[in-house]
């Protein structure tokens, strides 16, 4: 039941964060004044973390879905197995993000 849950709120939470993605990114891509209110938007590592999380863990946990319909009944392997890839995806990708030069 948790990761169905889970699974449904990282499907919100995407829709939300790629939608301040693509709004501040019109805005962005102006050839005159840029408005600040849409860059501090669009860089925000709060969002872009969250982003970059909710990515993950609704990407793994609809593959352990789909290999879950196809006939594999060990779900609480999988849900371990794909909770972990998650969290170490999730934290190599956030130390990359916070770490690059550009």
């Amino acid at each position: 039941m948790f990761v169905w849950l889970f699974h449904r709120i990282t499907g919100l939470i995407l829709i939300v964060t790629l939608s301040f993605k693509i709004f501040t990114s019109f805005f962005l891509m102006t050839k005159n004044q840029k408005p600040d209110w849409a860059l501090v938007l669009h860089t925000n590592p709060l969002i872009d973390s969250l982003l970059i999380a909710s990515v993950i863990f609704h990407a793994l946990y609809g593959l352990r879905t789909v290999i879950i319909d196809l006939g594999v009944r060990k779900e609480k392997l999988l849900f371990w197995i794909f909770t972990i890839l998650g969290f170490v995806l999730s934290a190599g990708l956030l130390v990359v993000y916070f770490t690059r030069n550009y």
